[in-house]
């Protein structure tokens, strides 16, 4: 019998740090197994999983522009119905299933890189309403967040996802956001500002308390402007290469039988991925 194998599915399927990661895992703790990228065009997606079992996998993680897709052809956890999107796949008694690992990922890096972060009090505010967003308002939300200010540049976004997760949800304006900023002991950048090739996020960090948590979820570059700042100042902050290696535990474990840990040895390998 071949050993056990895992997948990205993406189209296109553009270089991945996953099969770093999952490879790292699998030869650590000693598992017999594989993990490759599956380039698949949306026209194809529901044959390929139709097919999964047969190719050998016995889970998959889904990215663009799948996601979505993978939700309707899945039968989806809480988790993944409430983002509206599926980045993880499993078997489970022969039944196809998904979740979204997006949030865990958003909050084990918060727990490692800030602990206690969740219980600092205080109000916390989100930039951006999107598909990251959505994830991150879960993971507050399943950790008892009182109130979470929601921004957005199309403020009717931010409307609609706070009427979707609640009254603990406050959509503002995004001309709104620098008064947020004193009262925010955590700050979640879950937009494209910042990434390598887009505008910057141009937020004065100095307005935020003493003793805030700042978190982006970009990854490319990995010290970005809103971080660099954020350290400058003595605040703790959670890096986008965190919530990547945080994000992928839940599906090996799913696919492979053992939960793995993130260590300095995969941040590093994968650090050095990222910046050559």
């Amino acid at each position: 019998m071949a050993p056990p194998a895992a997948c990205l599915i993406g189209w296109p399927a553009a270089h991945s740090r996953s099969p770093i990661i999952h490879n790292y895992w699998l030869k650590s703790l000693g598992i017999a197994g594989n993990y490759r990228i599956e380039a698949v065009k949306p026209d194809q997606f529901a044959s390929f999983l139709g097919e999964l079992a047969a190719r050998g996998y016995v889970g998959a993680n889904v990215t663009m522009p799948h996601k979505e897709r993978a939700l309707e052809l899945a039968r989806g956890d809480a988790r993944a119905r409430a983002v509206g999107a599926a980045n993880t796949l499993w078997f489970d008694s022969g039944v196809l299933c998904a979740t979204n690992t997006d949030v865990e990922g958003f909050v084990g890096n918060l727990d490692v890189s800030a602990p206690g972060w969740d219980r600092a009090g205080g109000d916390v505010l989100v930039l951006g309403a999107g598909g990251a967003s959505r994830a991150v308002l879960f993971g507050l939300l399943e950790r008892d967040i009182a109130k979470i200010y929601l921004a957005n540049r199309t403020r009717g976004r931010a409307e609609a996802l706070a009427r979707q997760f609640g009254e603990r949800v406050k959509p503002i304006g995004w001309e709104d956001v620098a008064a947020a900023l004193s009262r925010a002991k955590l700050l979640v950048n879950t937009t494209s500002l910042g990434m390598k090739g887009q505008p910057p996020l141009e937020i004065d960090v100095a307005a935020l308390p003493a003793d805030a948590v700042v978190a982006d979820l970009v990854s490319v570059p990995l010290h970005t402007p809103l971080l660099s700042a954020a350290r400058a100042r003595g605040l703790r902050t959670a890096d986008g290469l965190g919530m990547l290696l945080h994000q992928a535990v839940g599906g090996f474990a799913l696919w492979f039988g053992k939960r793995p840990t993130v260590n300095a040895e995969l941040r590093a390998l994968v650090e050095a991925d990222l910046t050559k």
